[in-house]
This record gives structure tokens, C-alpha cells and sequence, in this order.
């Protein structure tokens, strides 16, 4: 059984810190969206730092993060933006203040480590949603929804979809997954998240197709496909070809790895490297239930 974080309130403090990559530019947006929302916005060390491609070194990354994890004050803890380097200081962090006082970790791209992470080891739930840095280019629904799971309201969702036939089918699971890069490099280490009987959601930016294709065959070829009980293919964005082309689309690559199960799976939800990237609470009990080209998500 998940622990949910308590929901937020006007006047909570929120912490956010760079636990990848620096900011390029401000997360000026970002702030006032979430003052917006009545909540006080503290910035940790790492949102004004640099090393390299990273926000810090990773013992200033890992002791930011570490800050906002323990402070009693903080209620939710935002990652300015995703990157590169949260494997790097995730076994630097210690968890016992976090699992003893829950609270909102919200972040996706890189920071799939952590939801993970945590899943995997305190089942805590959190949120894959916009970050700070993109809430610049964020839509407002988009926004909605990180606050509609921030603040306890309605995340009930459905869509309609022509890209791909989905596969028809009614389940129940708990919901994990993330950044599918991100999956893979931590398959078979301690932040591994289980997959048996989970709805497992995905996506990607930036990646060959055959890139794709490989990285699903290393899941398939673990085991993972085969313990779940439902799949959501979210956004897999700014996609590279070769030349001569792979031959498939996303879709049809990740069908070929499923198609033996029978899980219901839902293609083209809208999360992932978008503007439009709808909040989704890992971690949580949800049903999906999919028609050919309907998509319902209910969280339980």
C-alpha cells in the first residue's frame, strides 16, 4: 500500500533545487505560477549554480535535495528541471526523514531516478508532472493537472486518440514508470522499481528509433512486460531516424513487444517532453480502461 503525501494548502512552503542539470535562463514562471497557487516558494543553492553540465558538484546536489527532503517546513519538493545526474547522487541521499514525513516530489525526464527510487524502496507516491523551468512553455491544463494533484482534486482522466488502435481492456495497478531511457539505466539496481501487476507509463525525447526499439527489447527480455497489467505510451518526442529509416513507428515498436499479452495498453497520453504534460501520481492504485480509441484513467 502506497503512502500518499498530505495534500497542500495556501500558505505551505515548497522548496525547489536542481538535483541534474543547470538552469539555462530563470524559473521566474515558475516561481510565480506556484505563488500563484498560494504556496510560499523557497530556492535551494543549486537553482543559482553550475559545474559543468550539472547544477553542482554532486555533493551539493545530493545535500540541496537532502535539505528539502528533511526540512519539516517544506511540503513539496519541486526539481527546477530535468537533465542528467540524479543516478549520480541518489545513493548519496538519505531517505529515513523523507519516509518518516512523506511529502510531494515532483519532477519528470531525469527525475525519474527518484520516483524509482522511492517507489521501489518506501512506496511513497509523487508526481511526474511539469517543473518549474517548464512551466514557461507549460499549457494550462497541463498546469491544472499538477495542481489538481498537488492540492487532493479531481485527477480523473480521459482522452480520445487516432494514432495508434489501442488495445481494448479494463485493469487495475498501481501506476509507475517514467522517462524509458531513465528505466533502463537503473534495470536490475536498487532503485529498480517492481513491476508485477503495475500499470507502467513511458516516454522519451530525442532518441533513435532504433534506440527505442533496443531499450524495449532489454524490458521485454527482463521480464518486465509480462508482469504488468496495463501499459500508457506517453509522448515520444523530437525522434531521430538513420538513413536508410527503421522502417516502424513508436507505436508499432512498442506493439511488437506486447502484442503476445494481453494487458490493455493506451498509446498517445499526453505526459511526457511536451507542453502539454499531464500530471500523473506514481505510485497511486489507478484503473485503465481502454477502448479502441478511448482512454480512460481513474485513480482509486
Amino acid at each position: 500500500m502506497s503512502k500518499i503525501p498530505a495534500f497542500l494548502k495556501a500558505g505551505d512552503k515548497v522548496a525547489i533545487v536542481c538535483p541534474a542539470s543547470f538552469i539555462r535562463g530563470n524559473i521566474d514562471v515558475g516561481i510565480k505560477t506556484l505563488e500563484s497557487w498560494g504556496l510560499e516558494v523557497v530556492v535551494g543553492e543549486t537553482v543559482e549554480t553550475s559545474y559543468h553540465q550539472f547544477a553542482a558538484d554532486d555533493q551539493l546536489r545530493a545535500a540541496d535535495l537532502q535539505w528539502a527532503l528533511d526540512d519539516p517546513s517544506i511540503k513539496a519538493v519541486f526539481a527546477a528541471r530535468g537533465g542528467y545526474g540524479c543516478v549520480r547522487i541518489v545513493d548519496l541521499l538519505d531517505f529515513s526523514a523523507f519516509e518518516h514525513r512523506p511529502k510531494w516530489l515532483v519532477g519528470f525526464s531525469d527525475i525519474t531516478v527518484l520516483h524509482s527510487h522511492i517507489q521501489r524502496n518506501y512506496k511513497i507516491a509523487t508526481i511526474h508532472g511539469q517543473m518549474p523551468k517548464s512551466f514557461e512553455s507549460g499549457t494550462q491544463a497541463s498546469l491544472e493537472t499538477l495542481r489538481n494533484a498537488l492540492f487532493g482534486n479531481d485527477m480523473d482522466f480521459e482522452y480520445e486518440q487516432n494514432q495508434f488502435p489501442n488495445r481494448v481492456g479494463e485493469a487495475e495497478g498501481k501506476l509507475v514508470g517514467g522517462n524509458l531511457a531513465i528505466l533502463l539505466s537503473v534495470l536490475a539496481s536498487d532503485s529498480d522499481v517492481n513491476y508485477k501487476n503495475k500499470i507502467l507509463f513511458i516516454e522519451d525525447v530525442g532518441e533513435a528509433y532504433y534506440s527505442i526499439d533496443r531499450m524495449l527489447w532489454a524490458l521485454k527480455r527482463a521480464g518486465k512486460f509480462k508482469k504488468l497489467k496495463g501499459l500508457i505510451v506517453g509522448g515520444f518526442t523530437s525522434m531521430k531516424d538513420n538513413d536508410p529509416a527503421f522502417g516502424q513507428t513508436i507505436e508499432e515498436i512498442v506493439w511488437d513487444k506486447v502484442a503476445e499479452y494481453d494487458f490493455p495498453v493506451a498509446f498517445a497520453y499526453p505526459a511526457g517532453h511536451m507542453d502539454d504534460n499531464h500530471a500523473l501520481v506514481l505510485g497511486r492504485k489507478v484503473k485503465l480502461k481502454t477502448t479502441e480509441n478511448q482512454v480512460q484513467l481513474t485513480y482509486l
